[in-house]
């Protein structure tokens, strides 16, 4: 393509300078960049939209605004359809060219479709690190076991830092185009559990992945530890593009490199693996767009789920009886965000205690989390239900108390999100519908009354999960 005078950097969900393919594309063809957002209604006003996740990307827009300026540019925001509004801009100001990051969600993928042939758009990188066409078999299909996958994808190698693109030192853009006002939400910032934007993305990074301190040295450990904090919490940061999939996987391969003692270089190792599982999720979604409403597996498409409204509600609410379960439910509805163990936890609950259609916990998840990815969390319910692909098997059902016992040893988790609980001593911290009744009224924890009873027996519930399977 030959250099233009004007073309739009749109931005969708790479809301960073920093190793930014679309943006360095931008720049290198044209003289003149505009960085544009669309408020897209469609998406803004979704049914599945969470008021928490639109906060972040909202101040998140701000944060990027005021790095623009740095640089001499600054952000232009639109409200309407993209097509209409692209279409209006390169007329309105002689636009050559769009660029922008390759997204493949199924809306994204239709919109960019419909954009593409009309406009001259061009898309460039991806929300991963690979296109999800590049890690395929020998045939061209899609793998759909992730230990295949993992090992294709590490086949291909990856990059390094220095191939990771530096942010620009200017970027020349129009001074007279109008910008709508930056649109503002219900939630200021101070009371979310992250703060948005590309700078604290890389704060994040940087303490997770630091030698001989950094969390990642404990990863394999750890993660699985409700009560403690031992994940990246990236998460957020990478669903908004806040910092790249390629930064984040050159900074896991350094810390293996870097690692001091074998199980550092495990616990590092795993954290990759990890990230792999968001590539694969990806992947899914791109081939096998129909997972996005129905199970993956098709034997799996005819089980008869149960229609149980009061049970869906006690579940959303974090009030089933069940302490690891009502304590994961109530961080969703607090912060916009869980830990991916209590994820687990929850989602088997809702499919295999109470026998309610993973897609109902699907959207519920999707209305909460500040994280909430359209891929991942379609991957993430359809392995907890075992209707997925490379899913647990359906006959894996955990159990909460277990979970509880193992994940959160102290009570610690349970004992934040449910304070009901605060005194209840230890040994019933997981069950605490045992204690006597002098015990309940002693701690003031009266079980029916201050904290619900359990609303299933999960043993029963056991068996009727697998019974119901059965009958697919």
């Amino acid at each position: 393509m030959d250099n233009m005078d004007r073309a739009i950097w749109w931005i969708r969900r790479d809301l960073r300078l920093a190793d930014n393919q679309a943006l360095i594309k931008a720049i290198s063809q044209a003289r003149e960049v505009v960085p544009l957002f669309i408020l897209d209604p469609k998406l803004i006003n979704s049914r599945n939209q969470s008021e928490k996740r639109i906060a972040f990307l909202y101040l998140g827009l701000k944060k990027l605004d005021a790095d623009l300026r740095k640089l001499g540019s600054r952000l232009v925001i639109r409200r309407g359809d993209a097509l209409e509004t692209l279409s209006k801009m390169i007329n309105d100001f002689q636009i050559s060219g769009i660029f922008a990051e390759a997204d493949f969600s199924p809306y994204a993928r239709t919109r960019d479709a419909r954009v593409a042939a009309v406009l001259p758009m061009t898309l460039v990188g991806s929300t991963g690190l690979r296109h999800p066409t590049t890690v395929v078999k020998d045939d061209g299909s899609a793998y759909t076991v992730y230990t295949p996958y993992l090992r294709a994808w590490k086949k291909q190698g990856s990059p390094s830092r220095w191939e990771l693109l530096p942010r620009p030192e200017r970027i020349v853009s129009l001074k007279d185009i109008e910008s709508e006002p930056f649109p503002e939400s219900k939630y200021a910032g101070d009371e979310m559990h992250f703060q948005p934007g590309e700078e604290d993305a890389n704060l994040r990074l940087d303490r997770f992945i630091e030698i001989k301190r950094g969390r990642i040295l404990n990863y394999g450990d750890l993660r699985n530890r409700m009560d403690i904090d031992g994940t990246s919490g990236l998460s957020p940061y990478l669903r908004f593009g806040m910092v790249s999939a390629r930064q984040v996987i050159v900074a896991a391969n350094e810390a293996i490199q870097l690692a001091s003692a074998p199980e550092e270089e495990s616990s590092a190792a795993t954290w990759l693996n990890e990230l792999v599982w968001r590539e694969f999720y990806i992947s899914i979604l791109f081939h096998f767009p129909e997972v996005a409403k129905q199970s993956f597996r098709p034997e799996l498409r005819g089980i008869q789920w149960t229609d149980d409204p009061e049970g869906f509600d006690a579940w959303k609410r974090g009030a089933t009886g069940y302490p690891a379960v009502d304590a994961g439910m109530r961080q969703l509805r607090a912060t916009g965000w869980m830990h991916n163990r209590a994820r687990m936890i929850t989602a088997s609950f809702l499919v295999k205690d109470l026998l309610i259609d993973w897609r109902l916990g699907e959207a519920y998840f999707m209305q909460q989390l500040i994280d909430g990815d359209p891929a991942e969390n379609n991957g993430g319910w359809q392995w907890t239900a075992g209707t997925g692909t490379d899913a647990a098997p359906y006959f894996r059902i955990f159990n909460p108390t277990l979970q509880g016992k193992k994940f959160d040893p102290q009570g610690a988790y349970i004992r934040r999100w449910v304070p009901e609980l605060d005194s209840v001593p230890g040994e019933y911290i997981y069950q605490p519908w045992l204690m006597t009744p002098g015990l309940q009224t002693k701690t003031g924890c009266i079980i029916g009354k201050t904290y619900p009873d359990p609303i299933v027996d999960h043993n029963q519930q056991r068996q009727l999960a697998l019974a119901m399977y059965g009958r697919r």
